[in-house]
């Protein structure tokens, strides 16, 4: 199972979801969803920007989990 980790992230660089989407110019919602691990498909514009905004690498952004 592959699971996202922005919500640690987020609480490691101490950067709220309404910070986010505002350096990265994506909807709160958008984010909310990666937040809440609630996507299916992974867009990669948008994991490109979020991994740009918070200076990290996607392996740090993303997790599989057997």
């Amino acid at each position: 199972m592959v699971r996202l980790t922005l919500d640690k992230l987020l609480d490691s660089k101490d950067i709220t979801r309404y910070e986010l989407a505002k350096r990265t110019g994506i909807r709160f919602h958008i984010i909310d969803n990666y937040y809440k691990n609630k996507v299916v498909r992974y867009d990669s514009d948008v994991l490109n920007k979020i991994c740009d905004a918070l200076e990290c690498d996607i392996a740090d952004l993303i997790i599989y989990e057997k």
